[in-house]
Formats: C-alpha cells, structure tokens, sequence
C-alpha cells in the first residue's frame, strides 16, 4: 500500500483547455495560495501524524495532502456535505488544479473525506496552523505585534434540553447499553452531549463558545478553541495568548473587551511583560475617568479585527452553529476553518506589502 500516483504531464484535454484556463478567477486565485505556501512542509507534518497508506499491504490510498486540499475547498467554497464536495472537484477544472488532479482523474470518494477528517488530530492542525503562520512571518508579515482576544457563541448541532436531561443521558452513555444503537450495533450518531446552557443579553442560548485571537495588523487567525458555553470569556485570555505563540519574537500588546477585565488577565500579562491592552469598567467603587475612555475607544478601533473574523465566517462558514455534535469534531472544524481562513487572507496580502 502507497499512495495514489498522480500523472504530472498534461492531458489532450488540459492541452485544449489551456486557452480557457488563463481567464479563470477561481483558478488564478487557488494558484496565488499554491505558490504563496510550502506545502511540503505542511505534508511533512501531515504524515508524521497520518499513517494511513503508509504500509505496503492493500490498496493504495489518496495522499493526505491532497485530501487536506479538499476540505480547504470546501470551506472556501461553502460546500455544505462531503458528497456535494466530491461533485465539485469532479465538475471544476479550479478544483482539480489546485488539489493536484488531471482533467481525467476523479475525485477521492466522499466518504475519504470524512475518514481523513476522523483520524486528523487537534495536534496536527495546531501544528499545521502553527507552520502557515511561521511561513508568513518569514515573508515578513508581522503577526503578534499586538493581538485582540474575543469569544463568540455557537448552537449546539442537536436541539436543546435541560441541564437535568443532559447530566441523565451523560450517564446513560456511559453505560454498555448507551453505546449501541437499537439494533445492538455501535452507536455512530448521537446527540450533542458537549454542550450546556448560558445567558447573554438575557437570553438563554444552548450550544458552545469559540475562544480566538486575532492578530491586528492583518487579522490572521492566530488561535481558536471552542469550550462549552457556560465557560466565561475571561479564564481563557491566557489560553488564547500561549496558543498564539508561534514565532520567537513575543507578544506585545493584548486586546480586549471589558468582560476580560479583572487582577487574573492583567497579572498575567504584566508576568509576561505583554503591554495590556484590556478596556477597563466601572467597579463600584471608582467610575472611569475621562483618560480611561478614551483609552477605551482606543482600545475598540484595534480590537474590532477579532469580530470582523467572527463576521465573515459567520456569513461565510455558518460559524453560528456547530456542525457536528461531538466538540472535539468541532474543534477541529475550527481549525480548519481558521487554516482556511488565513490562506486566503494571506493570499490577498502577499504580494501587496
């Protein structure tokens, strides 16, 4: 067992459609990403974590590279389902390009897609994301001068129900009985038992909270990690800031709102000599001064970068809402589509500074 060998040479039909080729947006887009990485450093990440079609028995398998590929498209793209991906790649010639396929080759089945999507761990994408960001620091791309921290909230993938009937399906899952099905075989789908309850504005919401930071020159995507909702903003300030260490050179300024305010987030900044940059709240014993305002309103014109990524893939990914039920899979949708994300702004900014 191997890996499937792709042919470099160029078909009859990619001779006939080299003409067309030259004014596809999609394509020359993709194009920029391909040069802009070295993706061979990603692949050796890649298979330091991925075995499979690593042994010499059975039948060879697609390159984790190439499927990675894949799931990046599908982010970009807003392609809903791994077997509407697959006829994607299959009915556009951007697709196949990028993703290393000639004209005549099909696309990997879906469900390799979602088998790779499995067997990826956390770990892998962090380190991945980690290379990408080291990649464009190295062409001079400032990425932790200054940093906004933020959380934003996500529906849970299955409908809510109470804290008591969560706390009596937890147990029953971990009961022989709760890990089968009604048939008796292993359970592959079940409710989201990961998520819990919270308040904002008054109003209940059931589902996760994605923790992230930003960086602020030009709002690449540091860290992210999704926690269940009723986690406060605050106790993950220092998470995200050690998250977002991926080069030499230190953080140095943090970023963010009031509810991240208190003596833990500003010690632990002051500890490690990282500029605060917190906006600040009345306390009941002392009102803000006119200085501390305007610091805030400062602070606000820096820190937007963090919604501002909260927005796109809100409208762009359906970031809103988990797409699975488990939050370790979410998890690592997240840093998928943070992966995503960062290649594409990165694309448009190389070249342009």
């Amino acid at each position: 067992m191997g890996y499937k060998q792709i042919d470099p040479n160029m078909t009859f039909a990619e001779v006939s459609l080299l003409r067309s080729v030259e004014h596809n947006r999609s394509l020359k887009r993709l194009e920029k990403i391909n040069q802009i990485i070295n993706w061979s450093q990603v692949e050796e990440i890649l298979l330091s974590h991925y075995t499979v079609g690593t042994s010499r028995e059975g039948a060879d398998a697609y390159s984790p590279l190439m499927l990675l590929k894949g799931l990046l498209l599908q982010k970009w793209y807003r392609i809903d389902s791994d077997p509407e991906l697959e006829n994607q790649i299959n009915d556009r010639i951007s697709f196949k390009k990028f993703m290393g396929l000639s004209f005549d080759q099909h696309s990997p089945d879906h469900s390799a897609f979602s088998r790779f999507r499995g067997r990826l761990s956390k770990e892998a994408m962090n380190r991945i994301n980690s290379a990408v960001l080291q990649q464009f620091s190295q062409k001079e791309l400032a990425i932790n001068e200054g940093v906004a921290v933020d959380a934003r909230l996500a529906q849970s993938a299955s409908h809510p129900i109470s804290n008591e009937e969560i706390e009596k399906q937890r147990e029953k899952r971990e009961t022989p009985e709760g890990k089968l099905d009604r048939n008796g075989n292993l359970l592959k789908f079940s409710r989201d038992l990961d998520s819990d309850w919270t308040r904002k504005n008054n109003i209940p919401h059931y589902g996760f909270k994605e923790h992230s930071c930003v960086d602020t020159n030009h709002g690449f995507v540091l860290s992210t990690n999704l926690t269940p909702a009723s986690v406060h903003d605050s106790t993950y300030l220092p998470y995200c800031v050690a998250a977002s260490c991926h080069i030499e050179d230190p953080i140095g300024k943090v970023y963010a709102d009031k509810g991240y305010y208190g003596e833990p987030n500003n010690g632990f900044l002051h500890m490690n000599h990282i500029e605060d940059g917190i906006m600040r709240k009345d306390t009941r014993s002392t009102k803000l001064t006119d200085y501390e305002k305007e610091r805030n309103k400062g602070i606000s014109k820096k820190r937007y970068i963090v919604e501002q990524y909260f927005g796109l893939s809100h409208l762009h990914n359906n970031a809103f809402r988990a797409r699975f039920t488990r939050i370790v899979k979410n998890i690592l949708d997240a840093l998928f589509r943070q992966m995503a994300f960062n290649l594409f702004r990165g694309g448009r900014i190389v070249g342009t500074v």
